[in-house]
């Protein structure tokens, strides 16, 4: 008796790539509209007065004659500046300590690390004001500073871009051969020199890439200033006093143009450096493994200890903060402010809102993003096409938040255009949370891709398999881990961000994070605080799923993963 055989349903070579070709431009078309038509309208209405008429560069002009503006550049460039040389140099303490000392407690440490990414950074700029405010529990410890200003701006995004740094700088510090700290202790070289020859060489890139990552945040941040920034102007505020406050949108969009400015030259030194970078570990390498050392390892192990202790304390004070009556006179325990009733933000209306579009963006994001990588990656024929789509596919991140939600108003708002209809939906909130955050996505679907054997793509064209067929039964269930880590990833930043969706929204579509402003503006801090830290345990409970989900799924679903 004849076994059977599988046989996948046959498509011409002709209809396979004319459904490619109408994909890539999709995707292309995605990006086109989603992400250049929106900055040239932008730097179009730059050049433009309140008529709508051509004025060249007068805007600029006028913006560099204006000093309280201008001080708003080096106010920006200050902080940032001062928030990158803190945040990396405890970051590069920390990551040092999990990957080259035997201290205990790494795995509960960088757990506690990434907490600050699932709040938004709303959250810790709350927080800032109940411990260090007027009234707060350690105002005494400014010494007479204000919390209001550079001081707490600097230490809100901090908080909140600490645990992006100590990511990159734990992984740029994982790799080192083992040979040539056994030939440097060999010849008798002393630790200083040891770890300046070796250790900081080897870890170059990684960490002028993080030095750039970190000024990027924070030169473009707008939670933690708009709360806690008081009198301090900075680049990303202006942008939302001279649109919102003022109704200068020929202004915002030169204010806009400025900020991109730094974060365009980041990326293109980011993108430069990590072109340069060489692998750390050969064939013959030997993994280098961290000897104990009971001084060494305690004295880490404290530094980390203690940051986690920051850590839980400004998202503990969040969490207080919600739950007392009415600081500081009446700290007895309720829930009143987490019932959002009669109050400026929108209440439970904007945190379900929240709910639909982060599920909405992890959805479709996720599936069109790996797709669209795998397109790039394992397709074939188009190459033009696809390196296009792949160079527009890094672009979003140097695009500030501030700057891509001011640019969709300029171009989906405008009468003529065809895709007017979408300003003021859920749709454009979606569209705008895709963009934004494409590009990591995008590195992380082209990383997991690399892993797989091109052999798949040949072994299923030599069966005549569509390439449907071979991405849905293949490609997509192997590379499961990475999609899950997408999802999650949109999921959380689609909950937490404010910068990019703070113009975009309408009564019907308002979002937790706005809401946050919102309460925080109108001075209802307590129901503030709640909003933040509903954000925030949303975020946790979906990422602990997410972490149990890819635990079965690595135990069971993929068992051919684990050795043996």
């Amino acid at each position: 008796m004849r076994a059977k055989t599988f046989s996948a349903p046959a498509s011409t070579p002709s209809l396979e790539a004319l459904i490619r070709l109408i994909v890539l431009l999709a995707g292309v078309a995605l990006l086109v509209f989603g992400l250049l038509f929106p900055l040239f309208a932008m730097l179009v209405k730059s050049l433009q007065d309140r008529s709508g008429d051509f004025i060249g560069l007068a805007n600029f002009v006028q913006y560099f004659q204006t000093p309280a503006l201008v001080n708003s550049i080096a106010n920006s460039l200050r902080v940032a500046f001062t928030t990158t040389v803190v945040v990396a140099g405890l970051a590069f303490l920390c990551a040092y300590g999990i990957t080259r000392t035997c201290m205990p407690g790494k795995r509960l440490f960088r757990m506690l690390a990434i907490l600050p990414i699932l709040a938004p950074s709303l959250l810790p700029a709350i927080s800032l004001v109940y411990l260090f405010g007027n009234q707060g529990f350690l105002s005494d410890v400014l010494a007479g500073h204000s919390i209001y200003g550079p001081i707490g701006i600097v230490m809100g995004m901090s908080f909140w871009i600490f645990p992006h740094a100590l990511m990159l700088l734990t992984t740029a510090l994982t790799n080192s051969d083992a040979r040539l700290y056994e030939a440097a202790e060999a010849l008798g070289t002393p630790k200083w020199r040891t770890f300046l020859t070796i250790t900081l060489p080897g870890v170059r890139y990684g960490l002028i890439s993080c030095l750039f990552v970190v000024f990027t945040l924070a030169i473009t941040d707008f939670g933690v200033p708009k709360i806690i920034g008081g009198q301090f102007s900075v680049l990303a505020t202006d942008v939302y006093r001279q649109v919102v406050g003022q109704q200068n949108f020929q202004m915002g969009a030169v204010v806009s143009v400025i900020l991109l400015m730094p974060a365009v030259l980041s990326f293109i030194v980011d993108r430069w450096i990590q072109k340069r970078q060489v692998a750390q570990l050969s064939a013959r390498a030997v993994p280098w493994q961290p000897t104990p050392n009971p001084l060494r390892d305690w004295t880490f192990a404290l530094l980390c200890y203690s940051v986690a202790g920051v850590i839980l304390l400004v998202i503990g004070t969040a969490v207080y903060a919600s739950l007392i009556q009415f600081w500081p006179y009446n700290l007895s325990f309720t829930l009143q402010h987490y019932t959002f009733q009669g109050l400026a933000g929108g209440g439970w209306g904007a945190w379900f809102n929240s709910l639909k579009l982060a599920f909405s963006v992890a959805l479709v994001g996720t599936l069109v993003i790996f797709f669209n990588a795998w397109l790039i990656e394992k397709s074939e024929g188009y190459r033009p096409l696809r390196q296009g789509l792949h160079f527009m596919a890094m672009l979003p991140m140097a695009v500030p938040g501030m700057v891509l939600g001011l640019a969709y108003i300029f171009f989906f708002n405008q009468a003529g255009n065809p895709f007017n209809w979408l300003y003021g939906t859920m749709a454009i909130l979606v569209l705008n949370t895709l963009v934004h955050f494409y590009t990591v996505c995008h590195l992380t679907s082209v990383t997991a891709l690399k892993q797989l054997d091109p052999e798949f793509e040949a072994v299923g064209a030599s069966l005549k398999v569509p390439f449907w067929t071979t991405f849905s039964r293949v490609t997509l269930p192997v590379s499961l881990p990475a999609v899950l880590d997408i999802s999650v990833y949109l999921f959380v930043n689609a909950m937490t961000t404010v910068s990019a969706v703070v113009f975009l929204y309408n009564s019907d579509t308002r979002l937790a994070s706005v809401a946050v402003l919102h309460l925080d503006e109108a001075g209802y801090f307590a129901s503030a605080a709640a909003m933040a830290v509903l954000i925030f345990l949303t975020s946790l409970v979906v990422k602990l799923l997410h972490a149990a989900l890819t635990h079965v799924l690595l135990t069971n679903a993929q068992r051919w993963r684990q050795a043996g």
